[in-house]
């Protein structure tokens, strides 16, 4: 009996070694994404998996944080910006393949959901005193916001009211649900069922509106399942995000 076990083991381990010249495809991959993205790309890395097999581990935050982290070397196989900006910067440095645009957005203005401050409209927001957040230069929604104040002629009245430079889109929503900030400019997708109630909207003139551009692509070298997650975005992965406010690309 112990001769017939050893051979059976030396037959599953010489058939591992030898069955295939193909590597086994890995059971995980890894997608930074931009923290706009938190809520859709949740629901769409549960979907794939259950489709796909392939666990889908996700790290959101700032797009320029990310590509900085790509570029000095994080193991991250898909890259999800919401800026061409910092996806141009990854695909220069490592590469990426499958680039594509798979989605846009639009910016709106929050207040807290009592408006102590009486904001109304995008004007209101160079008022003096009114105490606004936005997210930091180079963060994508940073300086879409900034480039809608420049486009609504108050961008030096409005920025003399800046109170923090927040690191991404999430930080902006949480300091005005919590009240510490009059209001703050974010992506109209950042209302969620979760912070809803904590916050008032107030939408912004098509005039003055940015529209925020999202690329995907996997990394160069990235295992076939990165490309099958990318594909999975800009196909069954679409209603998510329309479902969630996002616009197509």
């Amino acid at each position: 009996m112990k001769v017939r076990a050893a051979f059976l083991v030396a037959a599953m381990l010489s058939a591992n070694a030898c069955g295939s010249d193909e590597p086994a495809a890995p059971d995980s991959i890894t997608v930074f994404a931009a923290a706009s993205l938190t809520e859709a790309f949740t629901q769409i890395a549960a979907d794939f998996e259950g489709q796909d097999g392939t666990k889908v581990r996700l790290s959101f935050g700032p797009s320029d944080g990310l590509a900085t982290q790509i570029q000095e070397g994080a193991p991250a196989d898909v890259f999800a910006s919401a800026s061409p900006k910092w996806m141009d910067a990854v695909a220069e440095d490592p590469g990426v393949v499958d680039r594509s645009d798979f989605a846009r957005n639009l910016l709106i203005v929050i207040t807290p959901a009592d408006n102590p401050a009486g904001v109304d409209s995008v004007d209101d927001l160079g008022r003096p005193g009114i105490k606004l957040v936005l997210a930091a230069e180079g963060v994508p929604v940073g300086d879409y916001a900034r480039e809608l104040l420049g486009n609504a002629g108050i961008a030096d009245e409005a920025l003399a009211n800046v109170v923090s430079n927040e690191d991404d889109v999430k930080g902006v929503v949480q300091k005005v649900a919590l009240g510490e900030a009059d209001a703050g400019i974010v992506y109209r997708t950042d209302v969620t069922t979760a912070v809803a109630g904590d916050l008032g909207v107030i939408d912004v003139p098509d005039s003055d509106n940015v529209v925020a551009v999202y690329p995907i692509a996997a990394l160069a070298g990235a295992p076939g399942p990165a490309r099958g997650f990318v594909t999975y975005v800009l196909g069954p992965g679409q209603t998510v995000l329309r479902d969630a406010g996002f616009l197509p690309p």
